[in-house]
């Protein structure tokens, strides 16, 4: 999508976007309270905000430490060769691999990045060496772990971004 096809919001759509990126369990009652209007005009504008595909998903965030994944990663893959085809199928085999969190095409020296999330430094090789560097048309892996995460933003801040 470019910048001309980008959704115009209004400031009542930016206040229910904001409430909803606060507390996505929000019932329909507090978010009209929320947002100043009854209940029947914001379940409208929030099912248009989700028909439009604004709002992609709900979801709920894991502490990932207190699962036992230990490790998380970011992972630069070269292809073989960058085609469209090859593409295609890198991008449908990292999906099949649950340690695969993100997958993000680059420009650049590498081709795709990954980050990564283990158990442990052992899962972590045996992913690398067992499960990765089989993906067909890989060519290159370069590797950093991630010591600590200092931010992690799931929040846009809508005012300030558009």
């Amino acid at each position: 999508m470019n910048i001309e096809e980008a959704i115009k919001l209004d400031k009542i759509d930016i206040k229910i976007l904001k409430a909803l990126q606060a507390n996505a369990r929000i019932s329909n009652a507090d978010l009209a309270e929320a947002v100043n209007l009854s209940q029947t005009p914001c379940l409208r504008r929030l099912r248009k905000l989700e028909a439009q595909g604004l709002i992609k998903q709900y979801r709920t965030q894991l502490d990932r430490k207190q699962l036992g994944l230990q490790i998380s990663a970011f992972v630069f893959v070269k292809l073989e060769r960058n085609t469209a085809q090859n593409g295609k199928e890198f991008e449908q085999a990292v999906a099949e691999l649950p340690q695969v969190m993100e997958c993000c095409v680059l420009a650049g020296r590498h081709d795709y990045s990954l980050r990564i999330v283990t158990k442990d430094l052992e899962s972590y090789e045996r992913f690398i060496k067992h499960d990765l560097a089989h993906v067909d048309k890989v060519a290159h892996i370069e590797s950093t772990i991630i010591l600590n995460q200092v931010l992690d933003r799931a929040v846009i801040d809508l005012e300030r971004s558009l």
